[in-house]
């Protein structure tokens, strides 16, 4: 009789154990559940390929340097059912740390010389205004300042092109400037000995969607 007593209570605890890990393994599935919110909107840039170019310019000859970042973060907007809506209004930043110029010594002195000089400049930020089917400006954060950059801009089949100069006077960056070329002495010299860093940076985006 003991024996068949022990065996019932034996059953009732194995029965409440495997009851309580059942319970777990649902409420662990209801935690880790994520919803994906999906964009109905035609185009998005956070979709799109985003190509973020510029060059820049050395020795008094004016020697283009290229380089892009390799990531940009969509803040605002960036949606839309045209091409222009999508691009209109949106408000961006980028890491610094994505700057590329396919040389790794010349990525390390101008995050280093050139924007770590600066304030606050781990991210630039900025907005996009389309003004008509041709012109518009970027609203361009960088060392504290925001200042505006017109563009002239196309599309072609799914593609958005933007082309715009920017002079980082402006943005009070002369001492920055100044600390690049430094570093950058020797590589910046010309033929007529002078060693030049230009303040004009040419911008080109490309949005293919």
């Amino acid at each position: 009789m003991k024996r068949v007593v022990v065996l019932s209570l034996l059953l009732v605890v194995v029965l409440s154990f495997s009851a309580c890990k059942s319970e777990i393994k649902t409420d662990s599935k209801k935690e880790i559940k994520v919803e994906v919110k999906k964009s109905s909107a035609a185009f998005s840039l956070e979709n799109a390929k985003n190509e973020i170019n510029f060059i820049a310019y050395k020795t008094s000859e004016k020697i283009p340097v290229g380089g892009q970042f390799k990531k940009v973060n969509i803040i605002s907007g960036g949606e839309g059912n045209t091409i222009k809506e999508a691009i209109n209004n949106t408000e961006f930043s980028i890491p610094i740390s994505s700057l590329f110029t396919k040389n790794s010594s010349r990525d390390y002195k101008i995050k280093k010389f050139f924007f770590g000089i600066m304030d606050n400049t781990k991210l630039l930020s900025g907005k996009l205004i389309i003004e008509n089917d041709s012109v518009g400006y970027a609203n361009i954060k960088m060392n504290g300042i925001t200042e505006k950059v017109p563009f002239e801009f196309r599309i072609e089949a799914n593609t958005f092109f933007l082309n715009g100069k920017m002079n980082v006077t402006k943005w009070n960056a002369v001492e920055a400037l100044n600390s690049l070329n430094l570093v950058c002495k020797e590589l910046h010299r010309g033929a007529d000995g002078v060693s030049k860093t230009w303040s004009e940076v040419a911008l080109n985006i490309v949005s293919t969607f």
